[in-house]
């Protein structure tokens, strides 16, 4: 969600601050602002914030340019409290005016601490929840002396999820972050420091950095980095490199990051598979706290995501069944702790999440732990926090994923879940290794299959810009349909679509139609199909056929996505596209890809900002 960065050290502040906020404008944002300690005797603090795009507030700045600085923190805000506007923008302001505040996050307890900050006579200019910490921090301030020690007094007293950094006017050469429950890491350059919400914000000047720990204060200053906890008690970081360079953000000649990271795809597959098996055949997670027992003792397991990652886990339940025959649940994290989920040791929870920091997975992450679940996670960013709450990890190597609306991210996790998957059996004993062995080289296959599929896009492409100039979405939406793990897909398909054209979008169960669904379709109505292989006579590919006979009975235009070769579906559809042959729980990886294609060009073709959709973020760090 929001973009954090603060910066202490030789270069001009306010162009370090900007530049990393430009490379965290995919997070999604509604505002951005800066704030800079000035340099000299004289000190002071100087602030410009602006509602709508980074460019907005860059263009006041050409106008009005603020002195010089080597020490300034800035933000883009995702509206939580508070409706998009210049007084809303961080950074806010103590009272006296002697503070600078930026925040990630939502303070919980805003509401009491502000009844008593307005009865000690303060007057708040925001209608934000962030004014609160900051009025607090300038209060303490005052009696401290110690930027970091009035930062210290103030987290004991919130409540919630929270990143905070702030500067102080008479301290030109220091910046104080703290998180709790939301993401923050230190860059650490040649004499000069960095905080930031991501790497991203920082990799253009330094590969060197620290992961901080749950409830940890960071204060950045030119002697170097300190980290204490919320206690006060000193403490440590974890230090890590960066494993890509500033050219991974950057788009490659494409028009957009989303079309550049799908075409990624065959490559973030390959990467994510690569050396995961060892020399005895045993499939290797990253960092494994359970023991082969472990997974033996699973009788149950849980899938929790949000969103495409919610998709990716509803493909995995096919899979592990299938392979393990244990029953496996899939559940949005935003509602798993609130339904009193049955766990114990003997389940195997496993989260997905993009960024590691998806709230309500890192919350249904810790309702499991304290029902003593097991927890498994496959994430994208190393160190973030719910790996390291978790037992294991699996990290999936997508690289950096700018565009809000996920692609590579999204078959990066279906190739590390489906390892999960053979993992379990192996482990458990249900399938012999060589089978094992088959379903991975199939695996090892799936890249160049994927990159097949992208080469063939063009008429996805033409198709879908038609069908958003000419009137091709009848009745104002498009239906996606599906059985068994083209369900998933269909409703990852329908999920993009949403996300980037503001269409209404659906996806359904296609054996669902009859039972009221199908009164949406009216003439001239797209619907897309995921079809299954007709090889070995399959029940499903003859079930879905019939589905397409009843819609374009209605008038649908049917648009289906099958296996080359499939001739019964050809003979019913009105467009095809065609993917390699594959086994039908791998065909997700094949299948979702000319969807991503079809919803950006839909897109596209209605003017739509395709990297950073309206309303959206690319990691929701709050509940």
């Amino acid at each position: 969600m929001c973009g954090i960065v603060g910066y202490v050290g030789r270069r001009s502040a306010v162009d370090v601050v900007i530049d990393g906020l430009r490379r965290l404008e995919y997070r999604g944002y509604d505002s951005a602002g800066v704030a800079l300690v000035a340099d000299g005797e004289a000190g002071g603090l100087e602030v410009d914030k602006r509602a709508g795009k980074l460019a907005n507030l860059e263009a006041a700045l050409a106008d009005h340019p603020l002195p010089e600085s080597f020490c300034g923190i800035g933000h883009t805000r995702w509206a939580t409290h508070g409706v998009p506007s210049d007084r809303n923008a961080h950074p806010h302001l103590s009272a006296d005016g002697r503070i600078a505040l930026i925040h990630n996050g939502i303070i919980e307890n805003f509401a009491q601490l502000r009844a008593e900050l307005e009865s000690d006579g303060i007057e708040f200019a925001s209608d934000t929840d962030t004014e609160v910490a900051a009025h607090l921090l300038g209060r303490e301030y005052v009696m401290e002396g110690n930027l970091t020690e009035a930062m210290t007094r103030v987290c004991s007293r919130l409540e919630g999820a929270f990143t905070l950094l702030a500067v102080a006017a008479d301290d030109p050469d220091t910046v104080v972050g703290a998180r709790r429950n939301s993401p923050l890491v230190v860059g650490l350059g040649r004499d000069e420091y960095f905080l930031a919400s991501d790497v991203a914000a920082f990799i253009a000047y330094t590969t060197d950095a620290i992961e901080l720990g749950q409830d940890q204060i960071v204060t950045i200053d030119r002697s170097g980095v300190s980290v204490r906890g919320f206690d006060g008690s000193p403490s440590e970081g974890k230090p890590f490199s960066v494993d890509w360079d500033i050219t991974a953000a950057e788009k490659g000649g494409y028009e957009t990051f989303m079309a550049k990271e799908l075409r990624e795809q065959p490559q973030a597959v390959a990467d994510t598979l690569r050396g995961r098996i060892d020399e005895s055949g045993q499939i290797v997670l990253d960092e494994v706290r359970m023991s082969d027992q472990d997974f033996r003792d699973v009788d149950k397991v849980f899938i929790i995501a949000c969103g495409t990652s919610y998709h990716a886990g509803l493909v995995t339940k096919y899979a592990i069944e299938h392979w393990t025959r244990i029953p496996c649940e899939v559940e949005l994290a935003s509602e798993f702790r609130y339904r009193d989920p049955v766990l114990d040791r003997s389940t195997l929870v496993v989260a997905i999440s993009q960024s590691g920091e998806t709230m309500d997975t890192l919350m249904a992450v810790r309702h499991a732990k304290d029902q003593k679940a097991r927890v498994l996670s496959i994430s994208n960013t190393v160190g973030s926090t719910i790996p390291r709450e978790s037992d294991a990890v699996l990290y999936t190597r997508a690289g950096i994923e700018v565009a809000v609306a996920s692609t590579k991210a999204f078959l990066t996790q279906l190739a590390a879940c489906y390892l999960v998957g053979l993992h379990l059996a192996q482990v458990r004993g249900i399938k012999y290794a060589d089978e094992v062995s088959a379903v991975l080289d199939e695996l090892v296959a799936a890249p160049g299959k994927i990159a097949q599929v992208i080469e063939g896009l063009e008429p996805v492409r033409q198709m879908a810009r038609d069908c958003a100039l000419n009137g091709g979405s009848g009745g104002g939406r498009v239906l996606f349909i599906g059985r068994h793990v083209g369900y998933p897909v269909a409703l990852e398909g329908a999920l993009k679509l949403k996300e980037l054209a503001y269409l209404h979008a659906e996806g359904f169960a296609a054996g669902e139609l009859k039972h009221g669904p199908i009164s949406l379709v009216e003439e001239g109505t797209p619907v897309i199909a995921i079809v299954p292989s007709p090889r070995g006579r399959s029940l499903l590919h003859d079930k879905i056929i019939s589905n397409i006979q009843e819609v374009k009975a209605r008038g649908a235009r049917v648009i289906a996505v099958c296996e080359e070769g499939d001739r019964i579906t050809s003979a019913h559809a009105d467009f095809v596209i065609e993917t390699p042959a594959s086994p039908t729980l791998l065909a997700p990886l094949l299948t979702a890809v000319p969807l991503q294609e079809f919803a950006i060009e839909f897109a596209t073709a209605l003017g739509r900002d395709i990297d950073q959709p309206r309303n959206l973020a690319k990691s929701v760090t709050v509940e």
